[in-house]
């Protein structure tokens, strides 16, 4: 049996590091660096602990921390394009609603017009096709 460890395979007490106890600080740390998409081999580091360590000690943080700051976001442009930000209401239908701009189709009417005599909304479906 090694010198450091107990009869049940644990360490002893005094050697060693202690466990890691993770703190509120040390959450929003790691919260803070997932999102901005910090690699978690370098957030490890900056915490001082291994990746094993970061990935069982922070799982909720490292998962959901992207999807809050997504939605943080996401809501942020939604509110501009109620609010009439065309730029937003254009990026919103192009990425969320599946709308796509027609290169090299003629516009011209009938009379030779640009005047359209019949306006048609495009959609992709879900399955992107």
């Amino acid at each position: 049996m090694s010198e450091k460890q107990d009869k049940r395979g644990g360490a002893r007490e005094g050697a060693g590091k202690p466990p890691h106890e993770p703190t509120k600080q040390s959450r929003e740390l790691v919260q803070l660096h997932t999102i901005v998409g910090t690699q978690q081999s370098v957030v490890s580091k900056i915490i001082g602990i291994t990746e094993k360590t970061l990935r069982k000690h922070y799982r909720d943080e490292l998962d959901l921390s992207k999807a809050k700051a997504n939605a943080t976001i996401g809501g942020a442009l939604f509110n501009k394009a109620k609010g009439g930000d065309t730029t937003a209401i254009i990026f919103w239908l192009k990425t969320q609603a599946g709308f796509r701009e027609i290169h090299g189709v003629d516009h011209r009417s009938s009379d030779g017009s640009m005047t359209p005599s019949r306006i048609e909304i495009v959609a992709a479906s879900d399955d992107n096709g």
